[in-house]
């Protein structure tokens, strides 16, 4: 009799499962390459304050921003074995080489110069300076992975790139090889147990530090529909079941400067379901810089066909231990959102 109410019962614990799915720009980027890895190995104070928020927050599969790249991933293998003795264990990982300081013979912003950080196909001072990486408790299928970092720009199906009064900005032949993605784009296949998850995760590019021919504000708007691009089917492999975008727009739908209409048109996607996480005091802020103040910049946005058990952004009330851990980590907080799927209940 107890063996086949156990056996009634393990379809409903099944049904159960939920998915937390997170994205946090950790500011784990540095000034020269190996330097990360240093501070992880030493006990680096900002380094320790990201490990406590991931632990306090615990997503299940989750998107970094502004970390360092290296071939070998020394930097992210140390990080997760930092985790793992807090216990958070992610098993799996995924980072490909990112467009971030990637070198290039060319002027790529229009100043004169070459060689500099923002000649690079994404602005760094080295390769890899401020990538991108995806962190799983649950299996990666590596082989499906989709990589967009290598699309040039003018390729994007209704692309806009900067030109002014003398014709294309900073050149002709700069388009001929600017990338699109100031860091990467990817779609990474995640074999979860509410089934395989499309996460669509990028870090775009500031829509500021140019001039009036707009180049980073239209790179961004572009960067962003890249996602739109794909869910019509114009580009890559359109998901053919539930997915999530998580990753950093760097742009606000309401405030500060860029092509604000490009997140907005993405928010309201009918493909798409925004869960406007919050903080404990009830605010959208996903980050705040001294010179422009709050604002939401970092979203996860899942498909319209999973069903939202709850959502978050990472910034605990004032005065308390976590709050100064969050500060000491970045400027920017985690953003996390739990999705099951639309048959499983959410109690």
């Amino acid at each position: 009799m107890i063996r086949a109410l156990l056996l009634l019962l393990v379809p409903v614990m099944a049904q159960a499962q939920v998915v937390r799915v997170a994205s946090f720009n950790t500011e784990l980027s540095r000034d020269g390459p190996g330097l990360l890895l240093r501070d992880i190995r030493r006990g680096d104070a900002q380094v320790q304050a990201v490990v406590d928020v991931l632990v306090a927050a615990r997503p299940d599969i989750v998107t970094l921003q502004s970390i360092d790249w290296d071939l070998n991933a020394e930097a992210l293998t140390a990080l997760t074995d930092l985790l793992y003795a807090q216990g958070l264990n992610y098993p799996y990982h995924f980072a490909a080489q990112p467009n971030a300081g990637l070198e290039t013979s060319l002027d790529l912003n229009g100043d004169g110069l070459t060689h500099g950080p923002a000649d690079a196909q994404g602005w760094g001072r080295f390769t890899g300076q401020g990538g991108l990486a995806v962190l799983s408790r649950y299996p990666i299928q590596l082989e499906g992975v989709q990589d967009f970092t290598n699309l040039l720009w003018r390729d994007l199906p209704g692309a806009q790139l900067p030109v002014t009064d003398d014709g294309p900005f900073p050149s002709e032949e700069a388009y001929n090889i600017q990338r699109l993605s100031a860091v990467a784009h990817w779609i990474v296949p995640v074999d979860t147990p509410i089934g395989v998850l499309d996460l669509m995760t990028f870090h775009a590019a500031p829509p500021v530090f140019d001039g009036p021919e707009d180049r980073n504000g239209l790179r961004n708007r572009d960067e962003i529909r890249l996602w739109s691009s794909v869910l019509e089917g114009e580009i890559g492999r359109r998901p053919d079941g539930p997915f999530v975008i998580a990753g950093d727009a760097n742009l606000d739908p309401e405030r500060g400067e860029g092509r604000r209409e490009a997140i907005r048109a993405l928010l309201s996607d009918p493909r798409l379901q925004d869960p406007r996480p919050t903080d404990v005091s009830g605010a959208l802020t996903t980050v705040e810089w001294k010179a422009v103040g709050e604002m939401r910049v970092d979203y996860v946005l899942p498909s319209a066909d999973l069903q939202v058990t709850g959502s978050g952004v990472f910034w605990p009330a004032p005065d308390t231990p976590l709050r100064t851990t969050a500060e000491q980590a970045s400027r920017h907080r985690l953003v996390w959102v739990d999705v099951t799927s639309p048959a499983q209940p959410t109690n």
